[in-house]
C-alpha cells in the first residue's frame, strides 16, 4: 500500500505534522505544499514544536518531495527503517467516552449484558428505543436532561453510561501511556482472551501546553467490549494494551484551508476487511456529537496541566451491531483484519489486526526517546 494513496484529498494545500522512524531515531517533520521538512533541529519532538507552534511554518531541512519520500507500512514486513510513526511522542493521550446517543446506549447494554454478546440483542431492543430516542434531543447538563435522568432512574434504566452522556460531566479518561501510540501501516491489538470487541474511528484533537486546539488527526480507540461491560472498573485493560491505540497518519493543522469548524461537520468512515472475505463498514457524523469538541478541550483541561500538551478522542457514534458469523454475536473482530479510518480532509489511517501479545512489543519508551535525542546532539540548548 501506498502513503500517498492515504493523505487528504487535498494535502498538496495542507500543513501536515508527523513522526518518521529513520536510522538515526524519531524525527518530527512538518509537510507544507508538497514537501518534507525535517524539523528536528528546532523542535525534537511533536510536543515540542506544537507548544512553539506560531503561523508561520518553520524551515528545518528539506527533505525533498512528499512522493520520494519512501514510507512503507510496518505489517508488510519489509524492515525498512523509514516509516510512519504516530504524529504525537510526549503528549498525553486523553480520549472522550459516551459522546454520541449511540454509542451511549451500546454502552448501557454492554453494562446490562455483563459483557456476554449472547444477550446483548434483547436487551438493544427493549432498550434503544425508548432510551436513544430521548438522549438525542438533550443537551447535556440542562434542565432537560436533569429531567429524562428523574424519569430513567424512576424507570429503573438508569446508568453510569448515560450520567456522562447527558449530565454535566464528560467521560474523559487516559487512553494509553505517553509514547505508546501506533501509527498508519502498523499493527494494532486486541487481547488475545477478547470475545467481543471493536474498532473505534474517532476525530483526536492535537492541543499544546496552553489548552490551544492546534490540528486534527484520526484514531482508532481499539475497544473490548466483553471486558469493560463486566465491569466499568475494567476500563483500563479493556482500553489500554499493547497496539491498542493508533493515531494518523497526520496531524492536520489549522489554517485557512482547515479549521475546527471542519472538524464538527466532518464524517468519519470506517471499512474492515477480513481474511474471511467479510467487510464491514461505517460512519460516524461529528454533526451529532452531543459536545461541542472545545467544550471537551475545556474539560480535559479542567483543572489539570499538560505540559507537554495532550492529545484528545473526540468519541464515536459507531457501534457495530451486524452479526459477522453467529445470529446475535454481533461484530467481533479476527486475526488478519485490515482496518481503515478515513475522512477527506485528514485522510486514511490503516492498521492491520493482531493480539496484544503477538503485535511488535513497546519498548521505546521517555528514556530511550530523550537518550536517543541527547546523543544527536538534539537536546543542547538552541538560541531563540
Amino acid at each position: 500500500m501506498r502513503l500517498l494513496d492515504h493523505l487528504p484529498a487535498d494535502w498538496r494545500d495542507a500543513t501536515l505534522v508527523g513522526r518518521i522512524a529513520t536510522a538515526a531515531g524519531p524525527t518530527p517533520i512538518v509537510i507544507s505544499r508538497g514537501r518534507v521538512r525535517d524539523v528536528s533541529r528546532i523542535a525534537p519532538t511533536v510536543a515540542d514544536l506544537l507548544n512553539n507552534w506560531k503561523d508561520q511554518i518553520p524551515a528545518g531541512e528539506d527533505l525533498g518531495p512528499l512522493e520520494q519520500l519512501a514510507l512503507t507500512a510496518a505489517f508488510n514486513g519489509t524492515g525498512s527503517s523509514t516509516r510512519l510513526l504516530a504524529p504525537v511522542d510526549l503528549q498525553c493521550v486523553k480520549a472522550c467516552g459516551v459522546t454520541f446517543a449511540v454509542s451511549a446506549v451500546e454502552r448501557v447494554i454492554e453494562e446490562r449484558a455483563r459483557g456476554d454478546y449472547a444477550k446483548a440483542q434483547s436487551i438493544r431492543d427493549a432498550l434503544g428505543e425508548r432510551v436513544g430516542a430521548d438522549i438525542r434531543s438533550v443537551k447535556p447538563g440542562s434542565p432537560t436532561a436533569v429531567r429524562l435522568k428523574e424519569a430513567l432512574i424512576a424507570d429503573g434504566l438508569w446508568s453510569q453510561y448515560l450520567e456522562v452522556a447527558i449530565g454535566p460531566d464528560a467521560e474523559v479518561f487516559t487512553k494509553s501511556p505517553v509514547l505508546s501510540s501506533v501509527g498508519w501501516g502498523d499493527w494494532i491489538g486486541v487481547r488475545k482472551e477478547s470475545q467481543w470487541n471493536n474498532p473505534e474511528p474517532e476525530i483526536v484533537l492535537a492541543c499544546d501546553a496552553n489548552g490551544r486546539t492546534l490540528g486534527a488527526t484520526l484514531g482508532n480507540d481499539v475497544n473490548l467490549r466483553d471486558i469493560e461491560g463486566r465491569s466499568a472498573l475494567l476500563l483500563g485493560k479493556a482500553k489500554d494494551n499493547n497496539a491498542s491505540c493508533a493515531i494518523g497518519p497526520f496531524i492536520r493543522m489549522f489554517d485557512a484551508t482547515f479549521g475546527i469548524d471542519d472538524v464538527r461537520k466532518a464524517v468519519v468512515s470506517l471499512t474492515v476487511e477480513g481474511d474471511d472475505g467479510y467487510k464491514l463498514e461505517g460512519r460516524s457524523s461529528m454533526s451529532l456529537i452531543s459536545r461541542d469538541p472545545l467544550e471537551l478541550v475545556e474539560q480535559t483541561l479542567s483543572q489539570h496541566q499538560y505540559p507537554d500538551g495532550f492529545a484528545l478522542f473526540l468519541g464515536t457514534m459507531f457501534a457495530p451491531t451486524d452479526d459477522r458469523d453467529v445470529a446475535g454475536r454481533g461484530f467481533t473482530h479476527k486475526v488478519g483484519d485490515l482496518v481503515r479510518v478515513s475522512s477527506p480532509s485528514l485522510g486514511t489511517l490503516e492498521n492491520k489486526l493482531t493480539t496484544s501479545d503477538q503485535a511488535p512489543p513497546w519498548s521505546n519508551g521517555i528514556g530511550h526517546l530523550m537518550r536517543n535525542l541527547a546523543s544527536r546532539g538534539l537536546l543542547a540548548p538552541r538560541s531563540t
